[in-house]
């Protein structure tokens, strides 16, 4: 037995217990069959529940033949058997998808056999290759560690037994132990980016030092750690600055911008949940210049139709939902599409700008409630010449999202004659003065 293999089995001896269920992962190539192999070999000492769950990805004709050695292999060791086949795919990057369809069948089993963990074959060259592409394509410091030798989910954990060795450790146990395994042709191809970075890069980082890989682990292992830190204080900051969906600014800039970022990032990941691989670094990065821009209220779009708003010292995102402009003739009472009400009523002593006091000798009948148009302008009561409505909103601090559904009251020629709750205009009549309609929003 390679001596290498020494911290594989004290692995394997400390987080697999008696009667522990454990689903592996096996493709049936060299990785996952030698796994196979220390696992039963485990099995001879300890009594555990072993399930091989394979995955037919139907993208080779070689596939159907995989399948069957797994599946004639594992009856052969008295194992369970799993397999499921994906039928198609529907996504542009076949390699997510294709992790995503093999994670969902992996949970399935967890619940039908109450699994405790689940074992992958990823070893210390896969390690290698997942660092040095992060760090060429860029990624968030968790990202840049590669992945852990323990992941632990809610129901169960993820083990990699087989961190700790390389692909030629690997082939070597395989060739004295006499592991049967199959080759995938594609692991050799140059058009997949891994595999460029197996066959030129790691040979000359080997050449450099045999056991880089352990290098590698440990770098992985130290973010790993720095990762967790930063999580515990940014989530401590989150509960102070975030609340009810929104992001208290002034509050937020006082942090670090490494705790700034990872608050961006918690909160995409509640807003998008499952579809977080969507939001990239370039996402967070313009979502962290609108929070700290000048401007008082702006947006910005997201992935899976999403936006981004800053509105004075609020910071949230939403469904980018296009709400269609009304236009309504009014007789007595609406009730608007932002829930409020206007109202035509007999008596009301207020002078707030909620309240408007019309004369029908002043204006052409009848009333309209509709949205804001482009260029609105209005004659404000008790001031000379014109105003935008534009700027009324802005200096009113009306946020942008409930600037498109706030309702304008014209006349039938077009008139504004009231911003309700904002603004009155020259139309509007004094307790003392002659008027016969009175308006209320509320």
């Amino acid at each position: 037995m390679p001596d290498k293999f020494n911290e594989v089995h004290k692995f394997i001896n400390e987080n697999i217990r008696k009667d522990d269920t454990l689903i592996l992962a096996i493709s049936g190539g060299p990785d996952s069959m030698c796994l196979l192999d220390l696992i039963i070999k485990y099995r001879e000492k300890v009594n555990i529940n072993i399930i091989v769950a394979h995955v037919h990805h139907n993208v080779r004709e070689e596939s159907d033949q995989e399948l069957i050695f797994v599946e004639e292999y594992s009856k052969k060791n008295n194992l369970i058997f799993e397999t499921m086949k994906i039928e198609k795919y529907e996504k542009d990057n076949f390699e997510s998808e294709a992790r995503d369809k093999r994670y969902e069948f992996f949970d399935k089993l967890q619940k039908k056999y109450k699994a405790n963990y689940l074992l992958t074959a990823h070893h210390g060259d896969d390690l290698m290759e997942t660092i040095l592409m992060r760090m060429v394509r860029g990624a968030s410091l968790k990202g840049y560690s590669g992945f852990e030798q323990i992941l632990k989910n809610d129901n169960y954990s993820i083990l990699r037994p087989l961190i700790t060795v390389t692909k030629e450790d690997i082939i070597k146990y395989n060739k004295l132990n006499k592991v049967p395994y199959v080759n995938d042709y594609t692991n050799d191809l140059d058009i997949h980016t891994r595999n460029r970075y197996r066959k030129y890069i790691l040979p000359k980082l080997k050449e450099e030092d045999e056991n880089v890989h352990l290098k590698f682990l440990k770098y992985s292992n130290l973010l790993i750690k720095y990762n967790n830190f930063v999580d515990e204080e940014a989530k401590k900051a989150l509960k102070k600055v975030y609340v009810n969906n929104t992001l208290n600014i002034s509050k937020f800039i006082k942090y670090d911008e490494i705790i700034r970022v990872r608050i961006i990032n918690f909160i995409l990941s509640t807003i998008y949940n499952d579809d977080i691989v969507c939001v990239d670094d370039k996402n967070v990065s313009d979502i962290h210049n609108l929070i700290l821009s000048n401007k008082s209220n702006s947006k910005i779009n997201l992935p899976k139709n999403k936006v981004a708003i800053k509105s004075y010292n609020e910071f949230y995102i939403i469904d980018n939902k296009e709400k269609d402009n009304y236009s309504y003739l009014f007789d007595k009472k609406i009730v608007l599409p932002n829930g409020k009400t206007i109202e035509k009523v007999e008596r009301e002593e207020s002078n707030s700008n909620y309240v408007c006091r019309l004369s029908t000798k002043d204006i052409k009948l009848p009333i309209i409630i509709r949205t804001k148009q482009e260029g609105d302008i209005i004659t404000v009561m008790n001031m000379k010449g014109h105003k935008k409505v534009k700027e009324i909103f802005i200096n009113a601090k009306i946020p942008m999202v409930d600037r498109n559904t706030w309702p304008i009251v014209t006349d039938s020629d077009n008139n504004i004659l009231w911003i309700p709750g904002i603004k009155k205009t020259k139309y509007n009549k004094q307790n003392d003065e002659k008027y016969d309609i009175i308006l209320k929003y509320y």
